[in-house]
């Protein structure tokens, strides 16, 4: 059963209001909320942004949001969703003048419960880049905006183990922990929670979830799609820094994590992230491979001599009883052969059964859409002859009975409720900063070419050896 926010009202400051964070996620996921009947009955958007807007603009760009982004449910609710908008001018750091900000969350407490001090519940949406989180939080220390409220900052939250810690120690001067979400949206993929769903529910898979029975665990997002409308974002940060020690490092954990006391909130969390300290730290001369796809460095907002990665392999190991000696294999990229988003178990077999070679053994978990479950597995190949070949049993999510959440909208209203389930704490990220950090140091690779259009440089096929990586193989 999805919680269903109380009756309290909510009032949703959105920073960064305009940019394309905003646009493509975050407006779509509060139409869905809307169009499903959870919000509370009283509730405001208010959009941020360094300049004066007319109320009328900002509901320009959430129909313009919604006609690109949104689905059939989230445009259903476009009419709703434009009676609830207003727009301030943000917070500084620097500037004495608070602006209207504060006025108007006073103005919007008094008409939400009629009492300008009423009890609402404020959520500030950090959807601006990293740089900006410090200023941005010591902004609304400064002008008294941080008492009560809940805040959520975006990833990547640090774009180095000191940058982390400096933002880290900042966000815990002006907030209490309880108060802060880290998004990882990832994390709030239906078919991701699937995992330890399907593991701690099936004996059948769960008992075959470790080093006894798994070869190698390989987890790959392989992305079609180039970088030319975020180039210059991209240009700062990479492959890496973009979704290795974010995405990749959360689903690896959510596959390695010890079975937790009880499948409770907090105790999920908690295994989660407590395999992370458990990641070995990355050898860049033996385990990374980077790439750069040919022509980035020619696209507008990029660097004629960029030396940024856009393709990173990597093979990771993960120093728990459960899984010592497994590789976990880590794989992402842009402008590849195909999209994916990828969980596979590649299990362990005899090399022959009755004289023939034993084909590919394998659980598969797709993360895309609904996700899908697959057992991929040697069996007997129909006719008289005992012949071998590989078969392949698909669960599809589609199929089963419910309606899902897109990511944004589950972690959104996880935020609404208070559930921090899905939600990333400082320890587990210091520990994945601790295990990138050598990717960092005068060791990293130089990224090599790879053609647009394939599975990335040559060199990351052995970093998959004996197996080979199951996409593109």
């Amino acid at each position: 059963m999805v919680p269903v926010p109380s009756d309290r009202p909510l009032v949703l400051v959105l920073h960064g209001a305009r940019g394309d964070l905003s646009r493509r996620m975050v407006i779509p996921a509060l139409a869905t909320l809307d169009a499903r009947g959870l919000l509370p009955e009283r509730w405001a958007l208010v959009g941020t942004g360094r300049n004066d807007l007319e109320v009328e603009e900002f509901r320009d760009v959430v129909r313009e949001s919604l006609a690109e982004f949104g689905d059939d449910e989230s445009r259903h609710a476009l009419d709703d969703v434009l009676e609830h908008v207003a727009w301030c001018r943000d917070v500084s750091e620097e500037d004495d003048d608070p602006g209207t900000l504060p006025d108007a969350l006073a103005d919007l407490r008094e008409h939400l419960t009629g009492d300008r001090a009423g009890d609402v519940l404020v959520i500030h949406y950090l959807a601006v880049p990293p740089e900006s989180f410090v200023p941005l939080t010591r902004a609304l220390d400064r002008h008294g905006l941080a008492e009560g409220i809940r805040i959520v900052y975006e990833k990547p939250y640090g774009t180095s183990p000191e940058s982390f810690r400096e933002l880290d120690e900042v966000v815990h001067e002006v907030f209490d922990e309880d108060q802060v979400f880290r998004i990882d949206h990832f994390l709030g993929k239906e078919a991701t929670q699937n995992l330890h769903v399907s593991r701690f529910a099936n004996e059948l898979i769960g008992g075959a979830w470790d080093r006894h029975h798994v070869a190698q665990v390989q987890i790959d997002v392989p992305e079609t799609l180039g970088v030319d409308q975020r180039a210059e974002f991209y240009d700062a940060t990479g492959a890496a820094l973009d979704m290795l020690v974010t995405h990749l490092f959360q689903v690896a954990a959510q596959v390695a994590m010890e079975p937790p006391t009880a499948l409770a909130s907090d105790d999920l969390a908690a295994a989660r992230e407590d395999v992370i300290t458990s990641f070995r730290p990355l050898d860049p001369r033996e385990d990374v491979v980077l790439g750069q796809v040919e022509g980035y460095q020619g696209i507008e907002g990029v660097a004629d001599d960029s030396p940024v990665d856009t393709y990173v392999a990597v093979r990771m190991w993960v120093d728990t009883d459960r899984w010592r000696g497994v590789p976990f294999l880590l794989r992402t990229g842009k402008q590849m052969a195909a999209s994916a988003q990828q969980v596979t178990l590649v299990l362990r077999a005899p090399d022959e059964l009755f004289g023939e070679q034993v084909g590919p053994n394998r659980l598969e978990f797709s993360l895309k859409g609904g996700g899908e479950v697959r057992l991929v597995t040697t069996v007997k190949k129909p006719g008289p002859n005992l012949e071998l070949t590989t078969g392949t049993v698909r669960l599809s999510l589609d199929d089963v009975p419910g309606a899902s959440l897109p990511p944004y909208a589950g972690l959104l209203q996880d935020v609404l409720v208070g559930d921090r389930t899905l939600f990333t704490t400082p320890a587990g990220l210091d520990a994945a900063w601790r295990a990138f950090e050598p990717l960092l140091g005068d060791d990293r690779p130089e990224p090599l070419p790879y053609a647009r259009g394939s599975w990335g440089p040559e060199a990351a096929r052995r970093l998959a050896e004996p197996h080979g990586w199951v996409l593109g193989e």
